[in-house]
This record gives C-alpha cells, sequence and structure tokens, in this order.
C-alpha cells in the first residue's frame, strides 16, 4: 500500500543526498537511514534494508533502485520517477562535462599527463570494490571456488556474454545448497507483470533497432542506448561489477567505425580518468556510463552536442532497466525470497561478482606496467594503485579527497 508524503519536501531529501552521498552503494545506505528514516521517519529502518536487500537480487545499481523503491513506496511510480531523476541528475551532469572537457584536451593536443596518477588510483579503486564485495559476502569456501574459477574464466574469455553466463551459473551451483536454508510460509502470488514486459520489450525493441544502425553513424545514440540498457539488465552488484562489463566492450573490443576501421570507443587512459572521476563524486556510480557514451560519440566524430546527446542517452539506458524491475519486484518479493533456492543462489551470484571485479583490477592495471613503460613509471603506477586500496580499506580517508591529492601531485610532478 503506497503511503502518501509531499513530493516537494521528499523530493528536496534526494537532491540534498545526490549532492552528499560519498562512498559508492554500500555508504550510500548509511546516508539513506541517517535522512530518510532518523531524520524524516519516512519509514523504518528495517523497511529500508529489506527494500536494499531487494535491490541486491536484482541486476542494476543497487543504492538507486533502494531510493526509487522507498519513492515507490512512499508515492507511487510518478514520486519514483522523479527522485530518480534528481538523484542521477548532478553526477550524469559533471560526468558527461568530464567526457567533453576530456575531448576538447585531445583535439587541441593539450598534455593529460597531469591525469598520470589518477589511473593507478582507479585500479585502487576497482581493487577496494572486489575486496569490499568478497569480505561481505563470501564465508564458505566453496564461494572462494568460485570466485577464482570467475575470475579465470574471465580473464581468458574476453567477450561480453561471458558475465551473465558466469552469473547464472554460479547462481544455479549453489542453488542446489537451499537446504541449507530454513523454510519460510510459501506465500501466495498476486504478480502485476505490466512493468516486466515493459522491461523485456524495451530490451528486445532496442536490440531490434540496434542490429539496424550498425552502418548509419547517424543512428550511433540508438546503439549506445541498446547497449546499455542490455548491461543494466544484466549486471548484479553495482558499478564495480559494471566496470569490466564496459572495459571489454568499450576498450578491448574493436568497433568497426562507419567507414569499416575498427578501433575502441576509448582508450585505457581514457577509461581509467573516468573511473577515478566518478569515484570522487556524490550520487551513483553508474553515471560513469554518461562519460563512455559522451567519448564514444567523440570518438566517431560527433561534437559537443553529439556528446551530450550521447551522455544522456547512456544514463537513461543504463538507469532504466533496473527501476523498471524494482517497480515489478516490489510487488511480489515477500512471496518470492520465501523460496530457499532462491536465496541460496545469491551466494554464488555475490562470489563470481567479486571475482569478475578482481579480473576487472588485474586487466585494466596491465597497460600501466607494459614495456611502453619506464621501470620507475612502473614502480609509481604501483605505488599508487596499492596506497589507493589501502586509503580505501584500512582508513577514513574520503574517496574524492584522494583524488584530488592524485590531481595536485599530477600537476606538481
Amino acid at each position: 500500500m503506497v503511503t502518501r508524503v509531499r513530493f516537494p519536501e521528499f523530493l528536496k531529501e534526494v537532491f540534498l543526498l545526490s549532492v552528499s552521498c560519498f562512498g559508492g552503494p554500500q555508504a550510500h545506505i548509511s546516508h539513506f537511514i541517517n535522512r530518510l528514516v532518523e531524520r524524516k521517519k519516512y519509514l523504518t529502518e528495517e523497511e529500508l534494508i529489506e527494500l536494499n536487500a531487494l535491490g541486491q537480487v536484482l541486476p542494476g545499481p543497487t543504492s538507486t533502485q533502494t531510493l526509487t523503491a522507498i519513492a515507490y513506496k512512499l508515492g507511487g511510480p510518478n514520486l519514483a520517477y522523479l527522485s530518480l531523476f534528481i538523484w542521477m541528475l548532478p553526477s550524469v551532469v559533471i560526468m558527461t562535462v568530464a567526457a567533453i572537457i576530456m575531448a576538447s584536451f585531445e583535439v587541441h593536443q593539450t598534455s593529460l599527463e597531469f591525469t598520470r596518477f589518477i589511473q593507478p588510483m582507479a585500479v585502487g579503486f576497482v581493487a577496494y570494490g572486489a575486496y569490499t564485495i568478497g569480505i561481505k559476502t563470501i564465508t564458505r569456501s566453496r564461494g572462494v571456488l568460485l570466485m577464482v574459477a570467475a575470475s579465470i574464466t574471465s580473464y581468458f574469455i574476453r567477450t561480453p556474454i561471458v558475465f551473465p553466463i558466469i552469473l547464472l551459473t554460479a547462481g544455479c551451483v549453489t542453488a542446489f545448497n537451499y537446504k541449507a536454508h530454513p523454510r519460510q510460509p510459501k506465500k501466495k502470488f498476486n504478480v502485476m507483470w505490466s512493468n516486466f514486459f515493459l522491461w523485456i520489450g524495451v530490451l528486445i525493441f532496442a536490440a531490434v533497432l540496434g542490429s539496424f544502425t550498425r552502418t548509419n553513424p547517424e543512428l550511433l545514440p540508438i546503439r549506445l542506448f541498446e547497449n546499455f540498457y542490455r548491461n543494466g539488465s544484466l549486471v548484479f552488484g553495482g558499478g564495480q561489477v559494471l566496470t569490466p562489463l564496459l572495459h571489454t566492450e568499450f576498450v578491448q573490443f574493436a568497433k568497426p567505425t562507419f567507414e569499416g576501421v575498427r578501433q575502441p570507443y576509448l582508450n585505457n587512459d581514457e577509461f581509467l580518468s573516468g573511473y577515478a572521476i566518478v569515484q570522487s563524486l556524490p550520487g551513483p556510480v553508474f553515471s560513469f556510463c554518461s562519460y563512455v557514451g559522451a567519448l564514444a560519440m567523440h570518438s566517431r566524430g560527433y561534437g559537443v552536442s553529439g556528446q551530450i546527446l550521447g551522455g544522456a542517452v547512456s544514463a537513461i539506458g543504463i538507469f532504466l532497466p533496473g527501476t523498471f524491475l524494482i517497480f515489478f519486484m516490489i510487488r511480489v518479493w515477500d512471496s518470492l525470497k520465501s523460496y530457499r533456492a532462491i536465496r541460496a543462489s545469491l551466494e554464488g551470484i555475490l562470489a563470481a561478482n567479486t571475482g569478475l571485479v578482481a579480473t576487472a583490477a588485474v586487466i585494466l592495471f596491465l597497460p600501466l606496467i607494459s614495456v611502453d613503460h619506464s621501470a620507475k613509471n612502473i614502480v609509481l603506477n604501483l605505488a599508487f594503485a596499492c596506497g589507493t586500496f589501502a586509503l580505501l580499506a584500512f582508513t577514513r580517508f574520503p574517496s574524492w579527497a584522494i583524488i584530488v591529492v592524485g590531481l595536485v601531485l599530477g600537476f606538481l610532478l
């Protein structure tokens, strides 16, 4: 049952969260509890944690889904969509502007040497993402084995389709351990399928439409929307797990231009610099997609207006599927979670997530220790990657401050 609240008052809280929630999805929940539970008493802490658990079951950005689920519970779909827009807007705008600035530097052949420490620091952020997921979710030797298997598989088979296969396989493996979970009373399903059909319908329509745009440069935004909508429909575990998918599709995989020449959309330095920037911002890590989309448009010859369009359609594509799914699942979750196999499958999915993110850190770091770098630069890159990880894991030094220090040192040195 929907509890009505005043829209302007709630949306004000959402905006304040969008400009103050540093630290990624794990830290976002503490901010939500502080503002929405303790200060405003919109819901209880138990209800918020339950909605957060629901977001973790679904693909997409967990903290974003949690916030939109709260808005849906308080004011229905209209409040939920408005909350999603306000929550993602600041970071999406900043990341799109960052991509335009990066593209401008390249056009004017401006040196990006001041970002050289940001790139190994981004690897430290990714490694910390694997660490935080693993430390909280892997409690058995079975989880360690699945993590290692997922890591090795994703390292040697670098194709986008391998990621959902790994996650589904790992989930099926641990689902057989359902007897370890206590029985719960089964609840009758009363399913409203509209949002599920909306999600799958857009996915199929975008895939079909995208297949007809491969040779038309004017329709690249449609291909970007299809790419990010597909990834947003498959990514379990948040922004850290999204990173290896994006790196595989936009950096490692050479994409044909419309003249037939194969080249990536982004190079490794651009990718790492953008990932480091998004880690220093408040709000959803998935806004990194707007940066990738804007630079993808630039790589194919689009100007500033095209880059803005690329950033916008990429953000819409990555955030929409999780929103559709949370609207669908919030109505059936009480019934679905009573099945032990569903609860058991999460162990495998989360363990595989850890392996995927760990492999992403390795793949991202390899270009920074290649033969093209001097021994001194290799040592510096290793030191900054390890130092960033240590600061995040063992101190309370804020992520935005780490990035600022990296930029300052880049200018000075």
